[in-house]
């Protein structure tokens, strides 16, 4: 370990101790390192299939006036920096309040794709600008407020937002015309039936004006799942809805569905689809596919994942597909 690394290390083990006056720190360590090879579409071009992803986390949580402070910091990517961070305070039976910078701890993020998978979502990969995460972006994870609690099986979940950057500073940021105030929700249900699970969630992000603007540009973002489980088999659906308001944006609904099976200890199965209709600008309606196979062992993971889709982004003959295999170890 360089000097850097250590001296960033007790910096944040001194700040984690000064947060108590009474009791001990308790630190956390976690990490994880993904290898994998990945092949896309024939008419790609395609370099070294062979990549690496590293992940390590530090976490402290000590008391403060009876109330857990949790701070944790992560860096990825072969230890490149920090790159998401969250404070969070537990209030017992008021709610957990965290202040996220890029972890997506909260609102309709947590629900993106609920659709039953072994590995991936079926749009993991793929060029689809509107694939990724369902489409939900939500009012983004960049300095976020976040308010979570449980009611009995019940759970809530909501984030505000100002802009749409992590500010890595403890300054106020500039500018105008950049996303203004946003918030999205998710609320979630574990009882309605034995082994379902099912949820909703709704967010806005506003477009702050600029000069010469007459007023804010809304995007709208919904969703709702369900999901159901019996024996080693696990069956969902979701449909999702977004309505974008900023200039030149589309609107979209998106259903899926998805089959998980557990074939034996360690070993599970899945496939699933997703239809993406554009309301905006003549589009074609985009129709992915996926399968995927995961073996566990322990700390270790074995991982095939192929997805494919027609129309990418909206494009018509415009196929694409991605394929990768992956070994993850995790502590």
């Amino acid at each position: 370990m360089n000097n850097f690394k250590k001296i960033g290390l007790s910096a944040l083990a001194g700040s984690l101790a000064a947060i108590t006056t009474a009791g001990a720190v308790e630190m956390g360590v976690s990490g994880s390192a993904k290898v994998t090879y990945k092949n896309g579409h024939t008419t790609e071009v395609n370099g070294n299939p062979f990549g690496m992803n590293t992940s390590l986390g530090f976490s402290g949580t000590g008391d403060v006036n009876g109330y857990a402070t949790t701070l944790f910091v992560q860096t990825m990517d072969q230890f490149g920096g920090m790159t998401s961070g969250s404070l969070a305070v537990d209030l017992g039976d008021m709610g957990k309040i965290t202040f996220d910078q890029g972890t997506g701890a909260g609102g309709i993020s947590t629900i993106d794709d609920k659709t039953p998978s072994a590995n991936e979502e079926v749009w993991d990969g793929l060029d689809a600008v509107t694939g990724d995460s369902n489409g939900l972006v939500g009012g983004g994870n960049g300095g976020a407020f976040v308010y979570a609690n449980s009611y009995g099986d019940t759970a809530f979940t909501g984030q505000l937002t100002k802009g749409a950057s992590n500010n890595a500073s403890d300054d106020a940021t500039s500018g105008e015309g950049s996303t203004g105030t946003s918030w999205d929700f998710a609320l979630t249900n574990a009882s309605l039936a034995e082994g379902m699970n099912a949820g909703v969630g709704y967010g806005q992000i506003s477009t702050a004006m600029t000069s010469g603007q007459n007023a804010d540009n809304e995007s709208e973002h919904m969703t709702a799942f369900v999901t159901y489980s019996v024996g080693m088999v696990t069956a969902g659906a979701q449909m999702s809805w977004v309505e974008d308001a900023s200039a030149g944006g589309d609107s979209e609904e998106a259903t899926g569905w998805g089959l998980a099976v557990n074939l034996m200890d360690g070993l599970s199965v899945s496939y699933g689809e997703r239809e993406i209709e554009h309301q905006k600008h003549n589009l074609t309606t985009e129709d992915q596919e996926g399968i995927a196979v995961a073996y566990t062992m322990g700390a270790a993971k074995i991982t095939f994942q192929n997805n494919e889709t027609s129309a990418n982004g909206g494009t018509a003959g415009t196929n694409d597909e991605a394929t990768e295999i992956a070994l993850s170890l995790s502590f």
